[in-house]
């Protein structure tokens, strides 16, 4: 007969922390997108028409990163870590 203690279900708890720590470490902590530019083709102010971005602020813990967009578009949240300053 086991021990009660020893089931593998009351240490399932465990694998929340170490998937976030686990993402910490690879990618850093999430930064969300302040403001960026766009190229203004004629659109003027129009919130519609579509835009091609040129330049992405990210802001977070780590501060602030300024990033060209890539193909055109932000997303709305990069992860950086303290080495990407």
């Amino acid at each position: 007969m086991k021990p009660r203690f020893l089931k593998l279900g009351y240490f399932a708890w465990i694998v929340v922390p170490f998937g976030v720590w686990i993402t910490y470490q690879s990618a850093g902590l999430p930064h969300a997108i302040w403001s960026y530019d766009w190229i203004d083709q004629g659109q003027s102010m129009d919130p519609f028409a579509h835009r091609y971005y040129t330049r992405c602020r990210f802001v977070g813990p780590y501060g602030q990163f300024e990033l060209a967009a890539r193909d055109g578009r932000c997303g709305w949240v990069r992860f950086f870590s303290e080495e990407d300053r």
